[in-house]
C-alpha cells in the first residue's frame, strides 16, 4: 500500500511540475512577445528580433508540456514569432510586428 501512495505522490508531483513549466514560459513568452510587438512599434527592429527570439525559446519550452489547443496555440506562436525575426533580420519591421502581434494572441489563448 506505502508503494502504491509513493507512486502516485510522485506521478502527481511529475504532472504538477510540467504544468508549473509551462505556466513560467507561457508568463515569459508572453512577455517577451508583448516586447517585441512594443518594440517593432517604436522601428526598433534589433530588440524586436532579440525578444521575438527570446519568446520563441519559451514557446517552445511550453509546447512540450502542453496538449490539446493549448499545445496547438503555443505551436502557431513559435511559427508566428519565427516568422516576425526572420522579417525582422530582412529589416522589414511592420511586417515583423504583425507576426509578433499575431503570436501574443495565440500566446494568450494558449495560456488560458
Amino acid at each position: 500500500m506505502k508503494k502504491i501512495t509513493a507512486i502516485c505522490a510522485s506521478l502527481l508531483l511529475m504532472l504538477g511540475s510540467a504544468v508549473f513549466a509551462a505556466d513560467q514560459h507561457g508568463t515569459a513568452a508572453l512577455e517577451h512577445a508583448n516586447a517585441a510587438v512594443e518594440k517593432g512599434k517604436a522601428n526598433n527592429v534589433a530588440e524586436l528580433v532579440k525578444h521575438a527570439n527570446a519568446a520563441l525559446e519559451h514557446t517552445l519550452a511550453a509546447a512540450l508540456v502542453l496538449k490539446g489547443q493549448a499545445k496547438e496555440h503555443m505551436e502557431a506562436a513559435s511559427n508566428e514569432l519565427e516568422e516576425a525575426a526572420t522579417q525582422g533580420e530582412l529589416k522589414q519591421t511592420e511586417i515583423a510586428t504583425q507576426h509578433a502581434v499575431a503570436a501574443v494572441d495565440h500566446i494568450q489563448a494558449g495560456n488560458k
